[in-house]
């Protein structure tokens, strides 16, 4: 049976109006489990992602629609909802952009970015490296604090050599996209298990978002985190702090634990 049983409180007091406030987040779909143990998360997660108080929330896997995830959880508790997952758990009054990457036999996946600021035209750029994984890039210019700040939301593929190639994609995407000179950010799950991708993004002009401490930031797997593949690389941005949120009810919404980032104007 699905019920809502996270209880967070916000993380950190309010945040300064001169910081950027960025979480992103791998939420599986807003499911977890396997056969008979399935369950539903999404409700949790709409709890988890209120507390993050962030005024960016990049989302990868999330679903606008499941045939066969709604028929199954249609009779539990608080079921399936009726909105995209995007929408759903958008907090109040944040804005909503939502693009698809992956069409599958019921249903479709893709990444989002839920915004405390208002947002300008939602742009959407194929990086699929080959037939077997469906990537994209989510493009939402952000307006905070009279500055066009933009945002760039991802999720990169699973062998390391496609991954490259993503970032190269990437690079003449914002060179065809996003003015010379505007604060960017590029915030996803990196599947960089090897973290062998800093590199390539430094060619590109965008620099990982560290606190200056040599934490690593774990965020998958959600329950004993090994490896950083939850990360945001920016521009024209400086980090000031990062957090990856631990406990219980984080380990259980998702297999990827969020990352929050601070980030001041260069």
């Amino acid at each position: 049976m699905s019920h809502a049983s996270f209880a967070p409180s916000r993380l950190g007091s309010r945040h300064s109006s001169q910081l950027l406030r960025v979480a992103t987040y791998n939420i599986h779909k807003g499911v977890r489990g396997v056969g008979p143990r399935k369950r539903l998360e999404i409700h949790n997660l709409g709890l988890g992602i209120e507390a993050l108080d962030a005024d960016l929330v990049c989302l990868q896997e999330v679903r606008l629609f499941h045939h066969g995830e709604a028929r199954r959880f249609a009779r539990t508790h608080l079921g399936w909802p009726e909105l995209g997952q995007a929408e759903f758990l958008a907090p109040d009054g944040y804005d909503v952009a939502y693009r698809t990457n992956a069409v599958t036999r019921q249903g479709e996946h893709g990444n989002a970015l839920l915004s405390r600021w208002p947002i300008g035209e939602v742009g959407h750029h194929d990086v699929s490296d080959h037939a077997f994984e469906q990537r994209g890039l989510l493009h939402v210019p952000v307006q905070w604090q009279g500055v066009e700040v933009h945002a760039v939301v991802a999720h990169f593929g699973l062998i390391h050599s496609s991954r490259v190639r993503q970032v190269e994609r990437l690079a003449e995407f914002i060179a065809a996209e996003v003015p010379a000179g505007a604060p960017l950010l590029v915030a996803g799950d990196f599947n960089d298990w090897g973290e062998k991708l800093d590199g390539p993004f430094a060619d590109a002009g965008l620099t990982r978002a560290r606190d200056g401490s040599d934490r690593a930031h774990r965020t998958f797997p959600s329950r004993v985190p090994v490896f950083a593949l939850d990360r945001v690389y920016t521009r024209g941005l400086r980090c000031e702090s990062a957090t990856v949120p631990r406990g219980a009810g984080w380990a259980r919404m998702s297999d990827h634990l969020p990352l929050l980032v601070e980030l001041r104007l260069d």
